[in-house]
């Protein structure tokens, strides 16, 4: 399949997903925002993929909508309500990006550069954030009068806390990769020059070392246990617990172990 504006490859049972507008820092429009569509779909239904990798092209992750086809938008509305104008050009679901941990596969995001905005929202959407010391995020949407688009407000929240989310969101001012990582934003940050390869061993070592099915439920869990109580997610646990028994991946694992060898999980 060809893409416009991102760039997909497969290597090594990782697919790389590349916002691919380097020029305008990656800003998303709506070409991009279906092609990452497509691309993670792809992945997830490839059996050769195990896991995918959300980066940017150039120096920046994704700057945000692009605010030039926001002007554009002014131009043209003559008499018209904008938000007419964005429903006609816009897939109307106000939880689209949400997609993301419905994947079965795990999504890192790679972020490589400077995050704004609707970039903030997608990056938060990804399940593992390694950031390079150079990226930078802002959430932006009150700098453009603008609300808490897509769910950030309930990621932040839950990743960052409620008060550390209310200062991000109205003071919408730009925290440093550190900063990101204290508040819990991302997993881990890493010295630019060696971002590149960290992430390739984080991707093989998910991709190589551990059992596909394991990732695959246990992202589920993770999300199922959101708006679970403690019981109830234990339940879970407790039945997938026994299915994992009586699956390939399982008993790989245990040989091995006990042989000393690499996996070679089926995923299954």
């Amino acid at each position: 399949m060809q893409f416009e504006q991102i760039i997909y490859n497969v290597e090594d049972a990782v697919a790389w997903v590349t916002l691919n507008r380097p020029a305008r820092l990656n800003a998303w429009t709506s070409v991009m925002d279906a092609e990452v569509r497509s691309a993670m779909q792809q992945a997830d239904r490839d059996e050769a993929v195990r896991v995918i990798v959300l980066t940017g092209a150039g120096r920046g992750f994704c700057s945000g909508a692009d605010v030039q086809g926001m002007a554009e938008m002014f131009s043209g509305a003559g008499d018209r309500p904008i938000s007419s104008i964005v429903r006609e050009r816009q897939d109307p679901d106000p939880s689209r990006y949400s997609y993301f941990p419905s994947l079965h596969k795990p999504v890192i995001g790679a972020i490589n550069g400077p995050t704004a905005g609707l970039g903030f929202v997608i990056a938060l959407y990804c399940d593992i954030r390694l950031a390079s010391i150079e990226a930078t995020f802002t959430t932006a949407f009150a700098k453009r009068g603008l609300i808490a688009e897509y769910g950030i407000a309930w990621m932040l929240s839950r990743l960052a806390g409620h008060a550390a989310a209310l200062d991000l969101l109205l003071s919408a001012r730009q925290v440093t990769a550190q900063e990101a990582l204290a508040l819990r934003i991302v997993n881990r940050v890493i010295p630019h020059e060696a971002f590149q390869q960290e992430v390739r061993n984080y991707a093989a070592g998910l991709a190589h070392s551990v059992s596909p099915r394991s990732l695959r439920v246990m992202k589920r869990q993770t999300y199922d246990a959101l708006s679970q109580t403690l019981a109830e997610s234990c339940q879970e646990a407790d039945v997938e617990m026994y299915r994992s028994f009586d699956c390939e991946d399982f008993r790989e694992g245990v040989r091995h172990f006990l042989e000393k060898r690499k996996a070679a999980f089926s995923g299954k």
